[in-house]
């Protein structure tokens, strides 16, 4: 028996790896930052905000991010974005739950507004890059991050199907309207990794491998 879905679309951040608050809050100790400066850098300082988005979209490269938010920081910004995601890990159970789903038959595709791909690669550097991947669609690629409904449509053209046939994981909610209105079925994973994947596990278990 076969099931309607024949692809599964994931975030990067929060969903294939563990809680970006955790990581975030792990730099600011590594860093002996004051608690909530990083989040308010990137957040909320106009400056920080800005360089990020560009960043996402391909206007900033890396490097104009590390100068801009160490400045804010008053930290050294020397390969900044590594020391950041330093605490970043693969989040098991996702990524055990993708792996499934690909030995079933189903596309996997890996959806992320981007970090930037250098100096360093944090998709490379936690093994998901895209040898791991049907298909990995970066922000910066495309122009245009999330929650944009054309990257979302890239995302089914990488795949080579259609909306309905598609579950996608995101870990913010804002992210998943434009994906439902493409007929793509959306969970939103907040912080419990086992109850996503077990909501991953019911919507594929009857696909057979094609």
């Amino acid at each position: 028996m076969s099931s309607s879905y024949r692809g599964l679309i994931l975030d990067f951040g929060g969903v294939l790896t563990t809680r970006m608050r955790l990581n975030g809050q792990a730099f600011e100790r590594s860093e002996g930052l004051e608690p909530g400066a990083y989040f308010h850098a990137l957040d909320e300082n106009p400056e920080g905000v800005a360089v990020y988005s560009k960043l996402e979209v391909g206007e900033a490269t890396q490097e104009d991010w590390n100068q801009v938010i160490g400045g804010i920081l008053g930290i050294d910004p020397t390969d900044l974005m590594r020391r950041a995601l330093a605490n970043l890990r693969p989040e098991p159970a996702i990524v055990a739950a993708a792996d499934r789903a690909r030995a079933a038959g189903i596309k996997v595709a890996m959806l992320s507004n981007s970090f930037g791909l250098e100096p360093y690669n944090p998709y490379e550097a936690l093994g998901m890059w895209e040898d791991a991947f049907d298909a990995v669609i970066l922000s910066e690629r495309e122009g245009v991050r999330k929650p944009s409904a054309f990257i979302y449509q890239r995302a089914l053209d990488a795949l080579g199907l259609e909306g309905p046939e598609c579950v996608f994981v995101d870990d913010h909610a804002e992210n998943l309207p434009p994906a439902e209105a493409l007929g793509i079925r959306t969970i939103h994973h907040t912080t419990d990794p086992q109850e996503t994947a077990a909501q991953l596990d019911a919507l594929l278990e009857h696909t057979a491998a094609a």
